[in-house]
């Protein structure tokens, strides 16, 4: 049988003063004298007493618990997105349920529909390209919601410029002397593919060349490292010349690229250089370290928690692109 929770009353009781009495030890202690306010600790401590803190926002009429849809909390860019938001929430001692889509638009749906039921403040979502149909159903319950990792000008949001990203990447790879880069990119809906993409054909260009003849674009239905390796060997087993470099998407993609190179026992960087995005925190402990554009994972979800709860606004982050051994090569 699960055990009773103490009550105010049985706080009360225990302790030989009103209901009132007790509000007031936890609302307004300074309206108590220090000997009654010791006499109800007391009782607390002895009954194991902890508020209801749903029953209190439930009175109060506002949520201290916000609610964030990422779109797979296992990948570390996601877990230090998520430890950003809980820094910013816990200055303000809000808590925090977390929730992965999976890439799969019903279970966005789902959760979306629980938060709402659930009553949250707020709601931050990693977006995808149906999310927005989905986030009228909480703004007519009065529930705002702020998409990370996105540039929107139709609603509240916090992102990082990717067109600058990309660029940095490519312009990189260009100048070790690489004319044919292989990019395993997203699905082209997503707007971080698109904008990677940008930057990229912006550094081919601005080097004098021609976009169509650096670049093999390989769109990937999901982000992981087997699809990775997949794109790979597409891009190996295919009628045109072999890249001598990737751009990856991120990155997990970026492991099973180099997991299909080992395979061929082709060596990276001399005989293929490779980019990841993110910068993940396993980067520089690989056997070759991995280059990649370094995003600002946790300032970007400490961010947007903060949008949320206070409507400022912030600055599009800028990624850097962080040289290590998986490039760092001249191509001879």
């Amino acid at each position: 049988m699960t055990p009773q929770r103490a009550s105010v009353k049985d706080v009360a009781a225990l302790a030989g003063v009103s209901v009132g009495t007790v509000s007031n030890v936890l609302n307004r202690p300074d309206s108590v004298t220090e000997k009654t306010r010791a006499r109800v600790e007391q009782a607390m401590a002895e009954l194991n007493f902890h508020r209801n803190a749903s029953a209190r926002q439930l009175r109060a009429g506002v949520s201290r618990t916000v609610g964030a849809i990422v779109m797979d909390v296992g990948n570390p860019y996601y877990t230090e997105l998520a430890r950003g938001i809980e820094d910013r929430l816990a200055a303000d001692d809000h808590t925090l349920i977390l929730c992965s889509s999976d890439d799969d638009p019903r279970r966005e749906a789902q959760f979306l529909r629980l938060l709402g039921e659930q009553g949250v403040r707020g709601v931050l979502v990693t977006p995808m390209p149906s999310t927005m149909q989905r986030l009228g159903d909480l703004r007519r319950l009065g529930i705002p919601s702020v998409l990370m990792d996105s540039a929107s000008t139709q609603h509240t949001s916090v992102g990082v410029d990717h067109v600058s990203g990309g660029r940095q990447a490519i312009a990189h790879l260009l100048s070790q002397g690489h004319r044919r880069i292989l990019f395993l990119a997203g699905t082209p809906d997503l707007q971080q593919t698109r904008h990677r993409l940008r930057g990229a054909v912006e550094a081919v260009q601005a080097a004098g060349l021609d976009p169509v003849e650096v670049l093999h674009v390989v769109n990937l239905p999901s982000l992981t490292a087997n699809e990775g390796q997949r794109g790979m060997i597409e891009a190996l087993d295919g009628p045109g010349p072999a890249p001598t470099a990737v751009f990856a998407m991120n990155d997990i993609v970026a492991l099973g690229a180099m997991r299909e190179l080992r395979v061929r026992r082709l060596s990276v960087p001399r005989d293929v250089a490779v980019v990841g995005y993110d910068d993940l925190y396993f980067a520089a402990e690989l056997m070759t370290p991995l280059s990649s554009v370094r995003q600002p994972m946790r300032q970007l979800g400490w961010a947007a928690a903060d949008l949320l709860l206070t409507d400022n606004r912030h600055d599009l982050f800028e990624p850097e692109l962080i040289v290590r051994a998986s490039s760092d090569a001249p191509r001879s």
